[in-house]
């Protein structure tokens, strides 16, 4: 078996079309992000897994109900404008904050080797999530992300092959995860600027 990077959806391999980005491909990277909390093994980031898998569950319930109006998510949030509840609107906008914050943490922690993982998460939630928290929450993540496990835990975590075969090296695991970031930090800044011109963020 691959690593874990090997072994999950890639945000590089979401199918991106003129009719925007495909639905289940993002959900299926996604939930391989969640995956990734799981593998450190640390209750430090359950209240991160919870809100992403809590969003993530919104977006897919609508894909479920309404899959050819949904099949792509600016599809989806089109089609969800007009009804009074838009729930999965709310989620998908939620999810991408979530997965920006986790995003520019791991890229904060490749780009800086000398710098522990909670340094990273705080930096990143300083510039992502801290905005839309309340005061309760940022006392809640602030507890969260001291913490969090060493930086050493993760990347022994991702070179590791679950089947026993010998580890990646650090090179190979820092070519997937650029390139898994990369992909991820595009489609978020993309749909992001979907919401913004569409004013599909209002009222959340």
């Amino acid at each position: 078996m691959a690593p874990y990077l090997e072994s999950v959806t890639s945000f590089a391999d979401v199918p991106i079309t003129d009719a925007g980005v495909d639905t289940l491909a993002f959900l299926k990277a996604a939930d391989g992000l969640v995956g990734l909390f799981d593998l450190l093994g640390s209750a430090a980031f359950s209240v991160v897994q919870s809100d992403l898998r809590g969003n993530i569950t919104k977006v897919r319930a609508r894909y479920d109900a309404a899959p050819k109006l949904s099949d792509t998510l600016e599809k989806l949030v089109v089609n969800e404008k007009g009804e009074k509840k838009r729930t999965a609107t709310e989620g998908l906008l939620w999810l991408l904050r979530g997965l920006s914050f986790t995003c520019k943490a791991l890229q904060n922690a490749q780009a800086n080797a000398s710098e522990e993982l909670a340094a990273a998460f705080a930096k990143s939630y300083e510039v992502t999530l801290k905005k839309f928290h309340n005061f309760v929450v940022k006392g809640v993540f602030a507890v969260a992300l001291k913490a969090c496990p060493y930086r050493a835990v993760l990347f022994d975590k991702l070179k590791a092959d679950p089947s026993g075969g010998p580890p990646a090296t650090q090179e190979k695991v820092d070519e997937e995860l650029s390139r898994w970031l990369g992909a991820l930090a595009s489609i978020v800044a993309r749909i992001e600027e979907f919401y913004e011109k569409g004013g599909y963020g209002k009222g959340f």
